[in-house]
């Protein structure tokens, strides 16, 4: 089946072979659906979810922007998660999504919030 979804499956395992998240640099995962936008910090070593933040959040939700703004914002709130955990480096997982638009937005706002990638 060659659709848009399979393409970026495809992309996706081709970037997880690269990349691998331990626990003193995990794996910011980002994962965007046409409402929201979801990021992780991932330990693969043992395969946990440090922290998570996602557009659905109240503090985020609340704000009346627009979402590539918000995509911002959920970088800035996992970027103090990862902060507040100690953490100042991570990997950046795209998710075989572009590096563009709200993906692209939450990487810069992680860098605001200070996390190194």
């Amino acid at each position: 089946m060659n659709n848009k979804s399979s393409a970026r499956e495809k992309i996706k395992f081709r970037i997880r072979k690269k990349i691998n998240g331990v626990a003193a640099r995990p794996r910011l995962s980002v994962f965007r659906s046409n409402a929201a936008i979801y990021a992780q910090l991932i330990n693969d070593e043992n395969g946990s979810t440090i922290a998570s933040v996602s557009s659905l959040d109240k503090d985020i939700k609340a704000q009346k922007v627009t979402k590539t703004e918000k995509s911002k914002l959920v970088g800035n709130a996992i970027a103090r998660k990862a902060t507040d955990l100690g953490l100042t480096t991570v990997v950046f997982d795209r998710g075989g999504y572009i590096y563009h638009g709200r993906v692209k937005a939450v990487a810069e706002g992680a860098r605001e919030g200070g996390l190194q990638f």
